[in-house]
């Protein structure tokens, strides 16, 4: 049983608006085959947010702002600190690997760790001084958002920041979609055509920064980087539109959380059970949030029903058993063409000899051509039926088009012609055939000699 309770739906909520504002910009990182930008923003930041926080607290000690603006600027100077820094991260990444003919992800690895450092460094050095909580930095705040509220139904601040930034990172994609579109596939033909490329690549390293760092007191880095980029990978599973992509990447996002934080409180109360411990231990929610994400990606990569893992796997199988029937077609129609076709119908042993495949292969390819009415049930075997004969004559007619299209442009040795043409006949379509023909102008037989049927009418 789970004690969920008011608290336990807000703070979900907030984490679930933190991770749906990561998604957006992380979508489009993805797509731009950038994700690690994503991860780096997230460690390179932290120097931008560490002296942002200094100057606000630096001008607060000199007396030119007082408390209650201290609280007010310090979150609008966290963002500014943020988006400078992760402008910065990408502008130097840029001109490192120019200036430096270093690869991309080498000159960004050298950036952001080198950038990280700093921010490490600069809150070893003050954090006594400043009161900068490095596990607050590192980890997040996410159990205690709900202690700080801005209104009498208990929303906490931390929601309202971070659906501030949800819904401009929103706006942003609804107004300029057209334009990150044609940047994030071409940003070439985007220069081209005279759209700033590089400075909307600039602005979505601004937005990224901005949201990481609305997102980092409340759910911490670990959670920060698995949003940006796991919702949209798995997003990326489910849908091959733009659109439908970002729109998965937030219902994962949101999903994650929510299944995150459940998963953190069942979690202790079943290693309580199943260990027999006196009292139950701690489970971060944040961390859980990380781990469910992961879960629903490895649950989509598996049953996605266009790119998963099984869909592959079955995509695999029934293309096996069509070139398998498409040959037990092709053997048919060269024994109806010899004449020397049973009076009862071709044998699945006779077939699983010619073909070398196991008859339980054999069984599912007849059961194939059955279902489409290729072939049909006779004494001791099978045959073709009108339909399944038309069907074999345009995989010969293929067959032997490409052996007389490679004899004419390469010098390869007969058996070489014909391994290649077993696999050419399951692939070539109707127009491909007439245009092979007329390559070769028309010719009535193959390099073996023998006859080229005719296109079936």
């Amino acid at each position: 049983m789970i004690d969920w309770t008011t608290l336990d739906t807000w703070l979900a909520l907030t984490a679930a608006i933190a991770a749906m504002s990561c998604a957006l910009p992380g979508t489009l990182l993805l797509l731009r085959r950038q994700s690690l930008m994503g991860d780096a923003l997230s460690h390179a930041t932290l120097p931008g947010i560490v002296l942002a926080f200094l100057a606000v607290h630096e001008l607060h000690g000199l007396g030119w702002i007082s408390r209650d603006m201290l609280d007010a600027f310090r979150p609008l100077m966290l963002f500014v600190g943020a988006t400078l820094t992760g402008v910065a991260c990408g502008v130097l990444s840029e001109l490192l690997k120019r200036w430096g003919r270093i690869e991309p992800t080498a000159a960004l690895g050298v950036v952001y760790t080198s950038l990280f450092a700093l921010g490490l460094l600069l809150i070893r050095a003050v954090a006594d001084q400043a009161h900068i909580d490095t596990g607050c930095v590192l980890y997040g705040n996410l159990e205690t958002v709900v202690t700080d509220t801005v209104n009498s139904w208990g929303m906490p601040r931390a929601a309202v920041t971070n659906g501030v930034v949800l819904l401009v990172n929103g706006a942003l994609l609804v107004l300029c979609f057209k334009e990150l579109q044609l940047c994030t596939f071409d940003a070439d033909l985007a220069q081209a055509l005279g759209f700033p490329a590089g400075w909307i690549h600039l602005g979505l390293l601004a937005a990224t920064g901005a949201t990481i760092v609305a997102a980092f007191e409340s759910v911490g880095s670990i959670l920060v980087i698995a949003m940006l980029i796991v919702p949209p990978a798995t997003a990326v599973l489910l849908s091959d539109r733009l659109a439908g992509v970002l729109v998965w990447s937030i219902v994962v996002a949101a999903l994650s959380a929510f299944l995150g934080h459940a998963t953190a409180l069942v979690v202790p109360q079943y290693l309580q059970w199943l260990f027999h411990l006196p009292q139950p231990g701690e489970v971060s929610t944040s961390g859980m949030m990380a781990v469910a994400s992961g879960a629903l990606f490895l649950l989509a990569w598996t049953v996605s029903p266009r790119h998963g893992w099984l869909r592959q796997i079955v995509n695999r199988v029934q293309l096996q058993v069509r070139i398998l029937a498409e040959d037990i077609l092709g053997v048919m129609y060269r024994l109806d063409e010899l004449n020397a076709t049973p009076a009862g119908g071709v044998g699945i042993a006779k077939l699983s000899a010619t073909l070398s495949a196991r008859r339980w292969r054999i069984r599912l390819a007849i059961a194939y051509l059955t279902r489409k009415a290729w072939i049909e049930r006779r004494d001791a075997g099978f045959a073709l039926t009108d339909h399944g004969r038309d069907r074999g004559r345009e995989l010969v007619r293929s067959h032997r088009l490409w052996e007389a299209y490679l004899a004419k442009h390469f010098a390869l040795p007969d058996r070489s012609l014909h391994a290649a043409a077993e696999q050419a006949e399951h692939f070539l379509n109707a127009p491909e055939r007439r245009q092979l023909a007329a390559e070769l102008e028309q010719p009535h037989h193959d390099p073996h000699g023998r006859e080229i049927p005719a296109e079936p009418q």
